[in-house]
C-alpha cells in the first residue's frame, strides 16, 4: 500500500492519556480527500521493528490541508501508543497510508444516532462535520469514565450543544440503550464505536427492538496483542518466519519481504485473511470479522491481530 510522508505540525494534550496530532503533507500539498469515519495507518519505526497502527481521522473532511488523529496512551501494548506519546514531537516525520473508510455515514438515513465509548469518540468527530454541514438529523451519545478523561467534551458541547448527550461514569451517568433506540423515526441508522462489550450489548438490544441489521453500524479497531513467539511456514513463499512476542503475524510476514494484503490492520475488514493449510496447535482469533463457526473450523486467520500457539502452522501465502 502506497504511503504519504507527513510532518507533525502540532500536538495537543487533550486529556492526561490522550494526545492529538496534526499532520501535514511534507510537500505542502493537499492530503487525499476522505469521508467521515475514515482511518489511516501510521507506520512507526521502533528500534528493529516496524509497527503499523490504524487511527481514525478526526479533522474536517472539508479541509484536507491537514489531518488530525488522537491516540490513547496504553501502558500494556506493543509500544505504538507510547512511541507516539513519548518520541514524536512537532517537526517529527511519519509515513501514513491513504485514507480508507469502513465506517461511513448512510447519507439517506432519516436520522443518525452516534454512540461512543471512551476513545471511540474519534471516528465520530469527522462525521459530525458532515452531519452539521449537511443539516442532517442526528444525536450523539458519548460515555466516558471520568470528567478529566472525557476527550473533546467541551468542543463537542460547544459546537453541537442541541444534539449532545454526555454520560460520565464517576457521576453515575450511564446510557440506557433501550431508551435511546426506542421510538426512533423509521429509517434511522445507529453507529457505535467503543469497547467490544458495549458494541455487543447495543447490537443485541437493537435487534430485539426490531431494528434492521443493515441499520446498525459498528467499528472497533483492535491493537495486535502481545504474546508468546511462534513459528510459521509460508507455503507459497517457501519461507519460515518467527513471529516475535511484540509484533503481529502480519508484520512478521511483511518483515520477511512477502507482500500481504491489508486495509484496516485492526481485525475488522477481512482484507488480510489467510488460509491455514496445517496447524497442530491453537489459533487465538482476536478479530471482529470471522464468524464463530469460521473460527472454530480453524481454516482461516486474520494475521493483523491474531496469534497462535503451534509447532506447525502453515499458511497459504
Amino acid at each position: 500500500m502506497k504511503n504519504i510522508a507527513v510532518e507533525v505540525v502540532d500536538i495537543q494534550n487533550v486529556t492526561p492519556l490522550v494526545k492529538q496530532f496534526t499532520l501535514m503533507n511534507k510537500n505542502n500539498s493537499e492530503l487525499p480527500s476522505f469521508s467521515g469515519g475514515s482511518h489511516i495507518v501510521v507506520s512507526m519505526n521502533l528500534e528493529n521493528r516496524l509497527i503499523k497502527n490504524p487511527y481514525s481521522l478526526m479533522s474536517s473532511p472539508f479541509d484536507t490541508k491537514i489531518y488530525k488523529i488522537a491516540i490513547l496512551k496504553q501502558g500494556k501494548s506493543r509500544g505504538g501508543s507510547l512511541f507516539m506519546h513519548e518520541r514524536i514531537f512537532i517537526g517529527s516525520e511519519l509515513k501514513i497510508s491513504y485514507p480508507v473508510n469502513f465506517f461511513p455515514l448512510f447519507k439517506k438515513a432519516k436520522k443518525h444516532i452516534l454512540i461512543a465509548g471512551g476513545i471511540g469518540i474519534t471516528p465520530f468527530i469527522s462525521q459530525l462535520y458532515e452531519l452539521n454541514k449537511s443539516k442532517l438529523n442526528f444525536e450523539i451519545h458519548y460515555s466516558f469514565r471520568s470528567n478529566n478523561l472525557g476527550a473533546f467534551v467541551n468542543e463537542i458541547k460547544k459546537t453541537y450543544k442541541n444534539h449532545v448527550n454526555l454520560y460520565c461514569d464517576e457521576n453515575n451517568e450511564f446510557m440506557d440503550f433501550e431508551k435511546i433506540l426506542k421510538n426512533q423515526p423509521l429509517g434511522t441508522h445507529v453507529y457505535v464505536c467503543g469497547p467490544k462489550s458495549m458494541i455487543c450489548v447495543l447490537k443485541n438490544i437493537a435487534i430485539n427492538l426490531g431494528w434492521p441489521s443493515n441499520h446498525i453500524h459498528s467499528e472497533q479497531f483492535i491493537s495486535p496483542p502481545v504474546g508468546e513467539a511462534f513459528n510459521v511456514y509460508l507455503a507459497k513463499s517457501k519461507k519460515e518466519i518467527i513471529v516475535d512476542s511484540e509484533i503481529s503475524l502480519l508484520e512478521a510476514i511483511e518483515n520477511a519481504g512477502v507482500k500481504a494484503d491489508y486495509l484496516c490492520r485492526g481485525g475488522s475488514c477481512g482484507k488480510c485473511e489467510l488460509e491455514i493449510i496445517e496447524n497442530d496447535g491453537i489459533v487465538y482469533h482476536n478479530d471482529n470479522y470471522l464468524t464463530e463457526i469460521e473460527k472454530n473450523l480453524g481454516k482461516k486467520i486474520l494475521p493483523c491481530v491474531s496469534r497462535a500457539n503451534s509447532s506447525s502452522l502453515i499458511l497459504n501465502i
